[in-house]
């Protein structure tokens, strides 16, 4: 799941650091949240991130004790956690890993660098879960080749699998008709752009039951997207 829509949640008290860390994760097309501090960390777990940045040196608690929180909770013990500290020293790196950090990091740190770790750690922790995708209920099994919504079935040509599964990788990405035909049919096979309408169509279809044929949003001039965010 390196996908750069990503929640990351940054826990840092230096304000100057805990900017320059957001703004840049966003320039990259993350998801950011923030937290200055523990007690506010343990609340924006709410947001359910999917990977932590988070300083040692915090008001309150430690980012130590932070990650010991982390790591009492079944839901939030799998979420990959980089430590962004100033201790630079072989102990507290040591420590650092030992307590549950996926990364360690000393300040200062090469954003390039940093973008590379957060991306590398993504891949690593979700590449395993990466068969399966639950997004409001509607769970994808690439391996079991099965749609379901709420624990019901809902039936997919081979077709409408392979579009629903990219969309639900790609979530809240625009892709063009000619996108679409390569992403899914490859480009040896020729199609008219107007096949990819009739899919969404069947696709749509599919999911009209359920109320998720919304989802499936036509972006004028620019092709289609998939997205959970329903504007009325």
């Amino acid at each position: 799941m390196a996908e750069k829509t990503a929640k990351i949640l940054v826990v840092e008290d230096e304000r100057a650091i805990r900017e320059m860390l957001v703004l840049f994760l966003k320039q990259q097309q993350f998801d950011v949240i923030e937290a200055p501090d523990y007690p506010t960390a343990v609340k924006k777990m709410a947001e359910k991130p999917q990977l932590i940045l988070v300083d040692w040196m915090l008001p309150g608690r430690s980012g130590i004790q932070f990650i010991q929180y982390l790591k009492k909770h079944p839901d939030m013990q799998s979420i990959p956690v980089i430590m962004l500290t100033a201790r630079s020293g072989e102990q507290d790196c040591v420590l650092g890993l030992s307590e549950g950090a996926d990364d360690y990091i000393t300040k200062p740190f090469s954003p390039k660098v940093l973008l590379a770790r957060i991306e590398a750690l993504l891949r690593r922790i979700y590449q395993k879960n990466h068969r399966i995708i639950d997004i409001d209920g509607l769970r994808l099994d690439q391996d079991a080749k099965r749609v379901t919504y709420q624990q019901q079935e809902i039936t997919l040509s081979h077709t409408e699998f392979k579009l629903l599964d990219f969309f639900m990788h790609n979530k809240e990405k625009v892709y063009s008709r000619e996108q679409l035909l390569d992403f899914i049919w490859g480009n040896n096979i020729y199609l008219e752009e107007r096949s990819v309408d009739v899919y969404i169509k069947r696709l749509r279809h599919c999911l009209a039951p359920y109320q998720l044929d919304k989802y499936i949003q036509t972006v004028r001039g620019m092709g289609y997207r998939f997205s959970s965010q329903i504007n009325d």
